[in-house]
C-alpha cells in the first residue's frame, strides 16, 4: 500500500507540474523535500493552514531580461538573463549568478529553491534566489566577458541591492567577474555597498571566499565521519570538476590526511590510486584558470577521456563537485562496487532521483548539498556583514567561523536525521531547514 507521505508527495507534485510545465530540474528539487516535509507541515494546524511549501515552490518573482553587448569583431550579441527571488521569508534575497549555455528557467528555480533551505541551514538570516545567463565565456576574450557583465549588471541593478538581494559567484562567476559585475552596479547606482559578494579583498571581499565551499565540504565530511570516531586520515577520496570547489575540497582533504584520487571535468577523469599531491592540485587549477585543457597529466596520475570519477578508481568517499544530475544510478552503482559507501555533495543535486533511491537502497551515508556544500554562502553572508559593519575579519577568523558554521549546520541535521546507527542527512537537512523558513512564513500572516 501507498504509504502516507508518497500519497501527499504525488497529490503535490501532480499539482505543481500541470501549473509549471517543462521544468525537470525544478520539479526534481521540490520533489526531495515535498517527500520529507508534507507530513510535517500536515500535521501542523498552522503550517497546513498556511500552506507553506506551495507558497516555497512558487517564486516571489522572476525576473527576466535581454543583455544585449559587443563581441571584439563589434557584432551585436544578445542573452538572456534571469533573477529568481524564491523567498526572503528569513532575511534579503541570497544567492549566485551562473554563466553558461545550459542555464534556464527550470535549472534557476530549483538552484533558488534549494538555496531557501541551504541558507536556512547556515543559521543566517538569508533568503533564497539564483540568476544568471545563457552566456558562455569559453572561448571568449576576457574584454568580452567584461562588456558582458558590463551589459548584465545594467539591467540586473535595478532589482538588487544589500538589504533587499545580494547576488554572489557560481559556474563561471569568479571573483574576476564579480569585479566587473560590482563595478557596473557601483557606476549605475552611484554608491559604495554590500550588493554583491565574492569580491576581492581589496574593494570589499572576505578572506576565503573563494575556498569557502570546498573547505566547508571537508570541515562537514569530517563531522560525518566524526560521528563513526573516524577522521579522514588514509581515507580514499573520489571527487569530480575541477574548479574552485573540487580543488579546494581535494586541498583541504589532502591536510586532513585523506588519500584524494580523482579530479575531472567534462571531457575526462584525472586519476591517482596511489594518491594525488598538492602539486597535482595545483597544476589543475593552474590548467583551468589558463583555460587549458588537464589532459596532459603530469607523473602520478593519468587521464582518461570521456570518463568520470565513479567506479574507475577504489574510494569510500565520493564527492561530486561538478554539476547537477552528474552522477546516475549506474555510476553509482559502479562506485559502490568499488568500495563507496559515504557521498557528500559539493555541486547542487549532482545526483539524478535513481541514484538518490539506489544510495538510500544500499544505505549509504549521503549528506546533500544544502548541507554540505553551505560553505560559500556562510562566507557570503559573514561578507555581508562585515560590509555592514566596516570591520573585516582575517582569515583566521574567517576560518574558525566556517568550521564552527558547517558543525552547527551538522549538528542541527542529525538532531533530525534519525538513529546514530543509520543518519538520514538527506531527509534531516530537509526537515531542518523547512521547519525554520516554515515557521517564518506563517507568522506573516497571507501575504
Amino acid at each position: 500500500m501507498t504509504d502516507r507521505r508518497t500519497a501527499l508527495t504525488e497529490s503535490f507534485m501532480q499539482d505543481l507540474i500541470a501549473r509549471t510545465p517543462r521544468q525537470p530540474e525544478f520539479h526534481q528539487a521540490v520533489r526531495e523535500v515535498a517527500h520529507d516535509v508534507l507530513t510535517i507541515e500536515k500535521n501542523d494546524p498552522r503550517l497546513h493552514a498556511a500552506r507553506v511549501l506551495d507558497r516555497l515552490s512558487e517564486p516571489d518573482r522572476i525576473i527576466t531580461f535581454r543583455v544585449t553587448w559587443e563581441d571584439d569583431s563589434g557584432a551585436v550579441q544578445i542573452n538572456r538573463g534571469w533573477r529568481v527571488q524564491t523567498s526572503n521569508a528569513i532575511g534579503p534575497y541570497k544567492g549566485g549568478l551562473r554563466f553558461h549555455p545550459t542555464v534556464n528557467l527550470s535549472v534557476l528555480k530549483f538552484l533558488g529553491f534549494e538555496q531557501v533551505f541551504k541558507n536556512a541551514l547556515t543559521g543566517l538570516p538569508l533568503g533564497g534566489a539564483k540568476g544568471g545567463a545563457d552566456f558562455d565565456p569559453k572561448g571568449r576574450s576576457e574584454a568580452e566577458i567584461m562588456r558582458f557583465c558590463h551589459a548584465f549588471m545594467a539591467e540586473l541593478c535595478k532589482y538588487i541591492g544589500p538589504d533587499h538581494d545580494v547576488p554572489a559567484g557560481d559556474i563561471n562567476v569568479g571573483t574576476r567577474e564579480i569585479g566587473y559585475l560590482f563595478g557596473a552596479y557601483k557606476k549605475h547606482k552611484g554608491q559604495f555597498h554590500g550588493a554583491l559578494t565574492g569580491k576581492g579583498e581589496s574593494f570589499g571581499g572576505s578572506a576565503l571566499r573563494v575556498e569557502a565551499t570546498g573547505y566547508g565540504l571537508i570541515y562537514f565530511l569530517c563531522h560525518m565521519l566524526g560521528v563513526q570516531g573516524r577522521s579522514l586520515h588514509g581515507v580514499r577520496v573520489a571527487i569530480s570538476g575541477a574548479g574552485n570547489v573540487a580543488t579546494h575540497a581535494a586541498e583541504m582533504a589532502l591536510q586532513e590526511g585523506a588519500m584524494v584520487v580523482s579530479l575531472s571535468d567534462s571531457t575526462g577523469v584525472l586519476l591517482a590510486e596511489d594518491g594525488l599531491t598538492q602539486d597535482h592540485v595545483d597544476w589543475v587549477r593552474a590548467q583551468k584558470a589558463a583555460g587549458q585543457a588537464i589532459d596532459d597529466a603530469p607523473g602520478g596520475m593519468r587521464y582518461v577521456a570521456g570518463k568520470a570519477p565513479w567506479g574507475a578508481v577504489d574510494a569510500e568517499v565520493l564527492l561530486p563537485c561538478a554539476t547537477q544530475n552528474e552522477l546516475d544510478a549506474d555510476a553509482l552503482a559502479a562506485a559502490i562496487d568499488a568500495g563507496a559507501g559515504i557521498i557528500a555533495e559539493g555541486a547542487n543535486m549532482p545526483l539524478t532521483a535513481d541514484a538518490v533511491a539506489l544510495a538510500d537502497r544500499k544505505g549509504l551515508l549521503h549528506a546533500p548539498g544544502k548541507a554540505s556544500n553551505a560553505g560559500g554562502v556562510a562566507i557570503s553572508g559573514l561578507e555581508m556583514s562585515q560590509n555592514a559593519h566596516g570591520r573585516y575579519l582575517s582569515s583566521v577568523e574567517v576560518c574558525r567561523a566556517l568550521r564552527d558554521i558547517m558543525g552547527t549546520i551538522h549538528d542541527q541535521i542529525r538532531a533530525e536525521a534519525g538513529s546514530a546507527a543509520r543518519l538520514d542527512y538527506r531527509r534531516g537537512a530537509n526537515i531542518a531547514g523547512y521547519r525554520k523558513v516554515a515557521q517564518a512564513v506563517a507568522a506573516f500572516g497571507v501575504i
